[in-house]
């Protein structure tokens, strides 16, 4: 690999040989070419390709590694993720730990079901998800590298008592069926080489240049298995970036790179501060961003592309505005300036917020794709609820029956319900009414236990009170909130704790837009939402290469496009709610601000609502903060700011719509949520802008004034 083309530090970079030596690689400057070029220079200087270790996070990255070294030098080196090296490691020696070499890996799925068992055996209830719950724990416990016989005996939870049981009985079962979980491809490895001298010294001999890509990503395990394998001979080569850490969530500790040059004293450390990607009104805006942050090693972004247009602002009324300016403007581009839709981006802060765009984009039969998650109509939670929504209408329809018999658990199991649908098919009888038959015990075919034809019952009651609230034409958003509390939906998410809040916030969205959509079509019919939401789910998949990407800030992480619009830049939503009250949560929102930034390479615009439908209800939002720390000079705005100087005196008998925007001479601004008759007179629930609370006002005394 031709390092002539490099610049002078990617070049003194690639160039390096001995020793430890730190790449702090902005956005956009070229750490893959300097990762590979340096391979491509040690063996040229004759270093054996079996002596070279690259490490990735991913099984793409490592591929595609192998495959530039292979295309460029012809040589094949290991390039590997950490999980596939300690699976590797363990295949040669975990006969030294007391296992055998023809040990089976058990995924996620196989682990919670070797939990299940050990609680079973231990008698202890699987309740409230709480197999799911340990596992968690058992996860962060190997990860963090702390044994089933190293738990502390404080707790600060009934969960975590239970979890210092189970660990141990687990690992022990584990042990015995010569079985290891994920975790373990870690865990084990670490602890093999630590504990065993003979094993650490022919694994350290063995690869005499490791190379690892994103060190900030990595956690405890990870970091100290490098720290392990390089003790020797410290000839250790790392990439990263502390700016762009953002998956604290999942365990990486970021500290890990800031403390390199402390965990090896005569490291050299490199700063790859020349962006290709970007210009130069973008990187700056995103340098002051950052710099925010304390946590992070200081460096500056420039480019040779030119100062570039300045970043859009706009502040849209309400979340349906914030989609229209985005789309059309997308579109405008796309004709006027000729930009292709796959140099699109829109990214946000969580799943939910793709709904309107989805409606939005298909209104105006502009291509999209999810990238890195479902449509939002495709998402399971949803598909449950409108199943359920769908056996409102018939008695024949199997596959929603399949879908919702058991949410939650009935008993039911596949063998039983194949039954049912065969004998249903033999009498041509619709599978409602066989049910009803069988809870009834009047069908010879077919014998239910007592727990089977009690859920049979339970399952077809709920039908019955749903599809009495529907004839009594309520509104489709309660119906929806109906169906979730009827059918104990909730608690059915609640088996799975750590996607409870995404998918709880997706419910959320749908209640959202059953009411917008039966404002917009009065005599609109269940059965008639539910044909349009079945015609949004199946859009055409043809030619999604060249389609506008929506996704998280989380999955923009390595893409580039040629325009990027930021969505949502509000306070709880960026930063996120969770991280209100830790400094370090608050600093990896604001990193994924700046990843999401760094990603735009000419056009970059950012929006936020004054109003927005969140958590099911129509808030009063703040801007974000991020939004006051970018350089005022970098920012163009396109918002169309109303008048409140026109403030209008309510009088008491004037009844004030919800929704509306009021001023109060000491809450200052805020939105009516509810208004009604108290046995002080009329009425309001107004949530207030400034500190977020909701005060209940009688009319006459609070002196009201609406803002136009």
């Amino acid at each position: 690999m031709d390092t002539i083309s490099l610049n002078e530090e990617q070049q003194k970079a690639a160039t390096h040989v001995d020793g430890p030596m730190l790449v702090l690689a902005g956005a956009g400057s070229g750490k893959t070419r300097v990762v590979g070029a340096r391979i491509a220079h040690l063996l040229g200087l004759g270093v054996l390709p079996s002596d070279i270790l690259a490490l990735t996070f991913t099984n793409k990255a490592a591929n595609e590694m192998h495959s530039r070294i292979k295309l460029t030098t012809h040589a094949s080196i290991l390039s590997s993720t950490f999980h596939s090296l300690g699976a590797r490691i363990l295949r040669e020696s975990i006969t030294e730990l007391g296992y055998s070499r023809d040990f089976t890996i058990y995924d996620s799925e196989d682990s919670l079901k070797l939990i299940k068992s050990c609680l079973e055996s231990m008698q202890i209830k699987d309740e409230k998800g709480l197999s799911k719950k340990i596992q968690a724990l058992i996860s962060s416990s190997k990860n963090d590298l702390i044994g089933p016989n190293e738990i502390a005996s404080s707790f600060s939870s009934e969960e975590e008592e239970i979890f210092a049981d189970v660990f141990p009985f687990y690992q022990k079962r584990l042990k015995e069926y010569n079985c290891v979980d994920f975790d373990d491809l870690l865990f084990l490895t670490v602890k093999l080489l630590k504990d065993k001298t003979e094993v650490r010294e022919e694994y350290q001999n063995r690869w005499l240049f490791i190379l690892v890509d994103e060190y900030q990503d990595t956690n405890f395990a990870q970091y100290s298995l490098i720290k392990l394998l390089v003790a020797k001979h410290q000839n250790l080569f790392v990439v990263g970036d502390p700016d762009q850490s953002i998956y604290g969530w999942r365990g990486a500790q970021y500290q890990n790179i800031l403390n390199f040059d402390k965990d090896f004293p005569q490291s050299k450390i490199i700063y790859l501060e020349h962006n290709y990607r970007s210009t130069n009104t973008i990187l700056q805006a995103s340098n002051g961003l950052i710099n925010h942050n304390t946590s992070r090693y200081d460096k500056k972004l420039w480019s040779q592309l030119g100062e570039g247009e300045k970043i859009g602002f706009y502040l849209a009324d309400n979340d349906k505005q914030e989609v229209r300016f985005i789309v059309d403007t997308l579109v405008d581009y796309h004709i006027n300036k000729h930009i292709p839709f796959q140099e699109m981006v829109i990214f946000y802060r969580t799943n939910s917020q793709s709904r309107n765009f989805e409606d939005y984009l298909i209104a105006k039969q502009t291509p999209y794709v999810i990238y890195g998650g479902l449509s939002f109509y495709q998402r399971k939670e949803i598909k449950d609820i409108l199943a359920f929504l769908r056996m409102l209408l018939t008695n024949s329809d199997y596959i929603s029956f399949a879908r919702t018999l058991n949410i939650p658990k009935r008993g039911i199991g596949s063998t039983t319900l194949k039954k049912i649908t065969h004998l249903s098919d033999q009498r041509i009888q619709p599978i409602l009414d066989l049910c009803q038959q069988l809870c009834n015990q009047s069908v010879a075919e077919i014998k239910l236990s007592a727990k089977q034809s009690e859920g049979l019952k339970d399952y077809l009651s709920i039908i019955a009170q749903l599809r009495e609230l529907a004839h009594s034409h309520p509104s489709l958003d309660y119906l929806i909130q109906e169906t979730m509390r009827l059918t104990r939906y909730f608690d059915h998410l609640k088996e799975d704790p750590d996607s409870f809040d995404d998918r709880k916030d997706n419910l959320e969205e749908l209640i959202i837009k059953a009411a917008e959509w039966q404002e917009t079509n009065e005599k609109g019919t269940l059965s008639q939402f539910l044909e349009e939401l079945t015609l949004l789910s199946h859009m055409d998949e043809k030619d999604k290469i060249h389609s506008l990407k929506l996704m998280t800030l989380h999955n923009g992480k390595g893409l580039e496009f040629t325009v990027v619009f930021i969505a949502g830049m509000e306070e709880d939503l960026l930063p996120h709610i969770n991280s209100k009250d830790s400094l370090e949560q608050l600093e990896e929102e604001r990193r994924l601000c700046y990843v999401g930034m760094t990603r735009a390479k000419r056009y970059l615009y950012l929006t936020a609502c004054r109003f927005r439908h969140l958590w099911g209800n129509l808030k009063m939002m703040k801007p974000s903060r991020f939004l006051d720390e970018i350089p005022k000079k970098f920012l163009q705005s396109f918002s169309n700011e109303p008048s409140y100087d026109n403030e209008i005196y309510i009088e008491q008998e004037d009844h004030l719509p919800t929704g509306c925007v009021v001023m109060h001479k000491t809450f200052g601004k805020g939105i009516v949520t509810k208004a009604y008759d108290s046995s002080l007179g009329l009425t309001y629930d107004v949530n207030f802008v400034e500190d977020n609370m909701t005060r209940s006002l009688v009319a006459k005394y609070a002196k009201l004034t609406r803002c136009f």
